[in-house]
């Protein structure tokens, strides 16, 4: 069935609402920060929420299930979209602009000896030292070197370039929370059948320990994809279409085979759903597995990416 994406052709924002709950019991495990532990809060109704998975997380999410890290290289459907890889100098690949936390910023790609990308970039968006940035320009650079950026979004930090101020917000947002949460309380010990009463500050005794999981009446995956800034771009029909479905794969790959946050917050969709615009009947995921590699040929013949897709930069101090 061909993916018909009408329905979002005037609308600022496509909205999706993803239900889910504990593949197996009752508990699950939230994600946690330093010093602070679980971040729970209760909203203005009184209603006891916690944050499962936060919005930067979400966001790494969404890319590590577009990577077959076996293969090095895009999952199958999104072969031939454009990339960054870091090699080192015996050319082993160390890592890529999907999977490194500051995406074409990483200091892998623009802090080492190799310097072709950052040169690159200096040479196409030079103009842009002062005044306005010129968003569109942006967007067309890193369409044609590392297209996820978009959806992903991007900060280039260098003063080399711009100042550094030229960003890029996410098109494509995520998180997941928890309602009516209560703290399911647990713990076990490390136990040392050789010397019980060792020196446990070096690994050694018996250690016992507490374990906070919790339970929850509902569990709620958000998505937000700002279709208004991707228009924005000014890229053309071509590649709005590409990067609306690119996005949708993403949720749909995420629900599909990403739920396994952690150890113990192993999570099942229940259901999912555009909350909007209503109007919208969101694709299957194998309707859009067949119709991202003809876009992706379709962007590739307007000259939009780097040829070939895949730019390599050599990592060394």
């Amino acid at each position: 069935m061909t993916v018909d994406l009408t329905p979002l052709a005037t609308v600022p924002r496509l909205l999706l609402e993803a239900e889910l709950a504990p593949l197996q019991g009752t508990r699950f495990q939230p994600t946690g920060f330093p010093d602070l532990g679980a971040a729970t809060y209760d909203t203005p109704d009184g209603r006891r929420m916690c944050l499962v998975e936060s919005a930067q997380s979400m966001a790494n999410r969404l890319e590590k299930v577009c990577w077959d890290e076996a293969a090095d290289d895009w999952v199958k459907p999104l072969q031939g979209l454009p990339v960054v890889k870091v090699v080192d100098v015996d050319k082993k690949s160390l890592t890529n602009t999907v999977l490194e936390a500051h995406r074409i910023n990483s200091p892998y790609i623009l802090e080492g000896k190799d310097k072709s990308v950052l040169d690159q970039l200096k040479g196409e968006l030079a103009d842009m030292e002062e005044g306005a940035v010129d968003i569109r320009k942006l967007a067309a650079v890193l369409l044609r070197m590392d297209t996820n950026a978009l959806l992903h979004g991007v900060f280039l930090a260098k003063k080399e370039l711009a100042g550094g101020r030229l960003r890029l917000p996410r098109a494509l947002s995520s998180f997941v929370e928890a309602e009516g949460v209560d703290v399911a309380q647990s713990g076990g010990v490390k136990n040392d059948h050789v010397n019980p009463s060792g020196d446990t500050s070096k690994g050694f005794g018996n250690v016992p320990y507490s374990r906070d999981e919790y339970t929850a009446a509902k569990i709620t995956a958000y998505f937000n994809l700002d279709l208004a800034q991707i228009r924005a771009f000014g890229l053309g029909n071509a590649v709005e279409q590409l990067l609306i479905s690119l996005a949708l794969y993403k949720i749909r790959r995420f629900l599909d085979e990403g739920l396994r946050l952690r150890t113990a917050c192993d999570l099942d969709l229940v259901d999912l759903r555009v909350t909007r615009p209503d109007s919208f009947d969101l694709p299957s995921r194998s309707d859009l597995e067949a119709e991202l590699p003809r876009l992706i040929s379709a962007v590739a013949a307007e000259g939009r990416f780097a040829d070939p897709p895949v730019t390599t930069v050599t990592w060394s101090k």
